[in-house]
């Protein structure tokens, strides 16, 4: 074992609170959300900042020591990476994205260039018994949310999209800035994509009163095998939090591999839905996407928005689907008060 004092704690990290001075072992513990410590190996001008347990962002340079968590990411604007199959001090993995995931990188898109290389230095170690010298393995799930029962008694605002990048934050939040400033306590969350705190802490800054997503409930990477039993967790903590209607953003696609379809499957999911938002790239993803959801999963789109609808030509496409276009970057307001109007009868319904 070692002693070391790390530069960046990854925000994949955060449900361990790690100090800056940390332990390590030459042992690692290969699976994902296993929390390791590696030294950045050179220098890149994109995609090269690492989001800490706070959700600031710090860019990163060569020689900087930075813990993380193995796993992997299936990114079509991104890294596309697996978990490394063997790995010891010395191994050199990749950067998978900001919020500190680690693995082994496969390919990735032009824009973001090729993927930091980083030097494994040791599993970091946690004491959890006082005053004991046997270290265990850090991994993401210790702290981590466990959650109780579903509650059906929250209404579920359902934010998908076609890719990623669709606006679905953007549509998300707008949605809980007008139903918190309606009174109602609003709790939002991501449930499926790669660790990241961004999304999330949008959720909070636009009024949500607590927002929370699948890392919380100690996933690194959500997918097919987890992505609906940590939405069940995440939505029963935030009942447990006694909020009326819940934001729920799934991220990338409706078609993607990070599990939205699995969410979607899901009877016991879907009957929470008060409203089901689409977020569409451009006017063939809008209607491909609502005669999958139709489809497929019996799924009828309240509301298309998204860059399809950024004028009144996409507008005009949207109206041929027999839906209402609302955009969240030219009316917010308008996209939020459709919401309120869809969700609000079952609101107050329960009082």
């Amino acid at each position: 074992m070692m002693r070391i004092h790390v530069d960046k704690l990854a925000s994949v990290t955060r449900n361990l609170r790690l100090g800056r001075t940390l332990t390590l072992s030459p042992e690692i513990l290969l699976e994902e959300g296993s929390v390791i410590a590696c030294r950045v190996r050179g220098e890149k001008t994109t995609y090269n900042q690492l989001e800490d347990p706070h959700g600031r962002m710090s860019t990163l340079h060569d020689g900087d020591i930075l813990v993380g968590a193995l796993g992997h990411r299936n990114a079509l604007q991104g890294y596309e990476g697996v978990m490394p199959t063997s790995l010891k001090p010395g191994d050199t993995v990749n950067l998978l994205n900001m919020g500190g995931v680690l693995g082994t990188c496969l390919s990735h898109n032009p824009d973001v260039g090729k993927p930091f290389e980083l030097e494994v230095l040791g599993q970091v170690l946690v004491f959890p018994e006082f005053q004991s010298r046997s270290g265990q393995p850090a991994h993401i799930r210790m702290g981590a949310l466990q959650g109780t029962s579903l509650s059906p008694h929250c209404p579920v605002v359902y934010v998908a999209g076609t890719c990623m990048n669709a606006g679905k934050t953007a549509a998300a939040c707008a949605s809980i800035r007008v139903l918190s400033r309606a009174g109602y306590r609003v709790g939002a969350c991501k449930l499926t994509g790669v660790s990241l705190m961004r999304d999330a802490l949008a959720m909070r800054d636009y009024g949500a009163e607590v927002a929370l997503d699948f890392t919380d409930a100690g996933i690194v990477c959500t997918d097919a095998s987890s992505a609906a039993g940590v939405s069940r967790v995440i939505f029963s903590e935030l009942a447990a939090h006694g909020v009326d209607v819940i934001v729920a953003e799934t991220g990338d696609g409706i078609m993607g591999e990070y599990g939205v379809q699995a969410i979607l499957s899901a009877p016991d999911l879907r009957a929470l839905g008060g409203a089901f938002l689409l977020c569409a790239n451009d006017p063939v993803g809008a209607a491909g996407a609502v005669a999958n959801l139709k489809q497929t999963y019996g799924i009828q789109t309240d509301l298309v928005a998204g860059p399809a609808t950024d004028n009144r030509v996409g507008e005009r496409f949207v109206a041929t689907l027999g839906l209402p276009a609302r955009n969240a970057r030219a009316d917010a307001e308008a996209l939020g008060r459709f919401v309120l109007g869809l969700v609000e009868p079952k609101l107050t319904a329960k009082v």
